[in-house]
């Protein structure tokens, strides 16, 4: 077979680039870090059940609420908004950060939130007064010695549909509409 001109330049370019240490796409791709692949699908909590999870946890003008898998933000956006709340959105999808940061600003209260993109088994969760949560009960069960272990006597853990395990059976439970919401407070050690 009879190499056409372009073709033969392209080989040598290629060969070129492996021989002075070029970078070819494969070493490439072993290089670059894989993003985080979230445990759970994202699922917007629905409004009243949002509003809700912050009732019965009582927040308000001095709680730190921080929201395990934050999604577009929206309950630490209300936390700030109804109650004067501070808040922290712990997401693993920069996406997701993105939209929330942007819904902070929509709704005013970019001063008193913040989201990051982070895992949740690895986010420093002392701060939170109130912590909320809607993932899966499999994830809360494998959470849960992070949060006893992490977190100060009083703060509330708030989650919607899935609870702790029947080893941290919930304080209260709610049902609204077709949803349940379990609450539990960190007791003293």
């Amino acid at each position: 077979m009879t190499r056409t001109p372009w073709a033969a330049l392209l080989a040598a370019s290629l060969a070129s680039m492996v021989f002075q240490g070029g970078v070819a796409p494969r070493r490439l791709a072993a290089q670059s870090p894989r993003p985080a692949e979230p445990d759970v699908i994202y699922v917007p909590t629905p409004q009243p059940v949002v509003e809700a999870m912050l009732d019965v946890a009582g927040v308000t003008g001095r709680d730190v609420v921080y929201d395990l898998g934050s999604g577009d933000g929206r309950i630490v956006i209300e936390a700030a908004r109804r109650y004067g709340a501070r808040g922290v959105g712990i997401e693993i999808d920069p996406a997701l950060v993105k939209r929330a940061t942007d819904n902070a600003i929509a709704a005013g209260v970019s001063d008193r939130v913040r989201f990051v993109t982070q895992n949740l088994f690895s986010a420093d969760v002392r701060d939170a007064t109130v912590v909320t949560l809607y993932l899966l009960q499999s994830i809360n069960e494998r959470l849960r010695p992070k949060l006893v272990r992490e977190l100060k006597p009083g703060t509330r853990v708030v989650s919607h549909v899935f609870n702790m395990g029947p080893e941290w059976p919930p304080d209260k439970t709610l049902v609204i509409g077709r949803n349940r919401i379990f609450l539990w407070t960190i007791a003293d050690r």
